[in-house]
């Protein structure tokens, strides 16, 4: 297949996601997690995903970012079809093109901050990694907690790391599954002060899963989910209808 014109792939949304169905485990077991999820989230754009517990929020952002494959559906994110690519070539993908923040920060115990930004850039295949993850720490406030490990850094801190780590690779797209849920209200306020920050001068697309009301009232556009299906989706003037828990 053809690749499509420069100009075709920038009118391309960041994220096309078309009737998308997720079931698994197997039998009487079997559990029917994403319903028909169809949603569309413009270059640039900062989209934040809320509904209760157990709506599908978080499944759909796995999914943004190739760690879960629907069943049934379209799912094409950077301009990429994630349902024709292997894991090899979705491993890469989520190396150039996505960072991933998560609630529990998912750093490596036995490594140090600039070990744990570097990883993803050292993996890419990038010579100067120690140097880029170094910059990206000192970015967001760490630049003199680069030798430090995980259990010697505060919550608040940890996350920085791991939202370094995330922007390192300059990804297009940032998905941020409750990022300050492990955080104090301070904290967490920081967090997202840094997030929008970043988002802004890197010009990327955002997406988060949040139970945070005033987190999601900062996005452009909030998208409410309700057992496993897209129940509404509200521009900044009625997200802080759409945005409560």
């Amino acid at each position: 297949m053809a690749t499509p014109p420069v100009a075709s792939r920038l009118n391309q949304p960041a994220i096309h996601i078309n009737a998308a169905d997720l079931s698994l485990g197997s039998g009487a077991a079997r559990v029917h997690i994403l319903k028909q999820v169809s949603l569309r989230i413009e270059r640039g754009e900062a989209v934040g995903l809320v509904g209760p517990s157990g709506s599908g929020k978080s499944t759909i952002l796995m999914v943004m970012a190739g760690l879960e494959r629907a069943n049934a559906g379209e799912v094409t994110v950077a301009g990429e079809d994630l349902t024709r690519l292997g894991e090899d070539a979705l491993a890469r993908f989520r190396g150039r093109a996505v960072g991933i923040v998560f609630q529990s920060f998912h750093l490596i115990p036995t490594m140090t901050a600039l070990e744990n930004v570097a990883i993803p850039l050292e993996l890419a295949g990038r010579e100067n990694a120690l140097d880029l993850a170094r910059a990206e720490l000192a970015s967001v406030g760490l630049g003199d907690r680069v030798h430090h490990y995980p259990a010697q850094l505060s919550g608040g801190e940890q996350q920085r790391v791991a939202l370094a780590r995330a922007l390192a690779p300059r990804p297009s797209i940032l998905l941020a599954d409750e990022p300050t849920g492990n955080l104090d209200e301070a904290t967490g306020e920081e967090i997202m002060d840094l997030l929008f920050a970043k988002r802004e001068e890197r010009r990327s697309t955002l997406v988060i899963v949040t139970h945070d009301p005033a987190l999601a009232r900062r996005c452009d556009r909030v998208i409410r989910m309700n057992s496993g299906r897209v129940e509404e989706a509200a521009g900044r003037e009625t997200a802080k209808i759409s945005a409560k828990p």
